[in-house]
């Protein structure tokens, strides 16, 4: 009897000390990994472009996987997500946004992420107004939103009946993963710090071009620039490892692309019209990277025969391209100072602005915006200016 009873006992604390899965450290390492980025694909591909963007369907079986994982791990309600994703987007940088760095402090959106959203998700106008098309059925009225606390205690149970003790240390590093990883880094430097493919309205970067550890949301400012994309890379170096899992669930018959980032087709030579304006004005963020190209080449053309120093715009890369929307004062100075300094530099930069003008004149009929854009080619055309007439060649083959 009690040779049975210290079998027991040291059952009992060997369960205790490694639970059900006795894995070395490693392993439970390699779990972890596994674990938190299959969370992260949920939030990619389920809330984030499938619910809050609409930028593809899934199957019900994908679907409702999704939906019960997120459940376990993160007890975050679909509407609540999608709702203040999108009030996001369409207050972004502003008061309003829920979780600007630019407005409320890095720090502030990085280390209180996980708080910011929670006080959103008490927002009711927040909710009724962005909310829409988010699933209602039974297990999200009766599960999903009305336990949202059962789901991540069922999830820690299971963790310490696998690996003990340990298990505590996984779910605790299961359950800081979305508040670290998309409210703190995604929310706060992918608002902040990284590189830009494109100068679109708000602050959003790039982080890293390799989109594994985040599911691909590192690539922040291109899903910024074409929000409804269900492929968030856009560059030959950039992966998107959230968009190889979607190919994967399509080819199987489990998700459906409704959109991508759109790419720019080349065609004859064709009469600046009503159909080239359309491409323009669809593809603009495309055709102004394509602008600051010839811009940069221009310039480094000109730099021999600038009448001021070329060291006085040593730091050309930071400012000569951007939307001057965005310059700073000092920003500002150096890029009149610029057009001052060469005439050639000084020709090219008025010609973006006029482009420019092109989408920005919203109250313009269509007849007065092909009539700007034939007159932009012929302008750029007649420049003299090599590398401006090559664009403007180039731009009338687009599609």
């Amino acid at each position: 009897m009690q040779n049975a009873l210290s079998f027991f006992d040291s059952y009992v604390i060997s369960w205790i000390a490694s639970g059900l899965w006795d894995l070395s450290w490693i392993g439970m390492l390699v779990f972890t990994l596994v674990v938190t980025h299959i969370t992260i694909a949920s939030v990619t591909i389920f809330l984030h472009r499938c619910q809050a963007h609409r930028a593809l369907d899934l199957h019900p079986l994908p679907a409702h996987f999704f939906r019960f994982w997120l459940w376990l791990t993160t007890g975050m309600v679909t509407k609540e997500w999608a709702a203040i994703h999108r009030k996001h987007h369409a207050k972004c940088e502003t008061a309003e946004d829920p979780h600007s760095p630019r407005v409320l402090g890095l720090d502030c959106v990085f280390w209180r992420g996980a708080d910011l959203y929670r006080i959103e998700s008490k927002n009711q106008e927040t909710l009724q107004k962005f909310g829409h098309g988010t699933p209602d059925d039974w297990l999200e009225r009766n599960i999903y939103s009305k336990y949202q606390w059962q789901g991540v205690g069922l999830m820690l149970t299971i963790d310490l009946i696998l690996f003990g003790a340990f298990g505590g240390l996984i779910w605790a590093i299961q359950m800081m993963w979305i508040p670290i990883t998309a409210a703190g880094i995604i929310n706060g430097i992918g608002h902040f710090w990284g590189y830009r493919n494109y100068d679109c309205e708000d602050a959003s970067t790039n982080i890293v071009p390799w989109g594994i550890l985040i599911g691909g949301e590192e690539l922040h400012n291109n899903h910024h620039t074409f929000a409804t994309s269900a492929k968030l890379s856009s560059k030959w170096y950039e992966f998107d490892i959230g968009w190889f899992y979607i190919t994967c669930l399509e080819r199987f018959g489990l998700a459906r692309v409704k959109k991508q980032i759109p790419k720019l087709k080349t065609t004859e030579l064709k009469h600046a019209g009503e159909e080239l304006l359309m491409t323009v004005i669809h593809h603009r963020y495309e055709i102004m990277v394509k602008y600051s190209k010839s811009l940069r080449t221009a310039f480094n053309e000109e730099v021999e025969h600038m009448k001021i120093a070329a060291r006085d715009f040593a730091d050309n890369h930071q400012w000569l391209c951007k939307d001057e929307n965005k310059l700073s004062a000092m920003e500002m100075v150096k890029l009149e100072k610029l057009m001052l300094a060469n005439e050639q530099i000084r020709i090219f930069i008025e010609m973006r602005r006029e482009l420019a003008q092109i989408w920005l004149k919203t109250s313009a009929s269509k007849e007065h915006l092909v009539e700007h854009l034939q007159a932009w080619c012929k302008k750029a055309e007649l420049s003299g200016i090599q590398s401006l007439q090559n664009f403007s060649l180039k731009l009338r083959t687009y599609a």
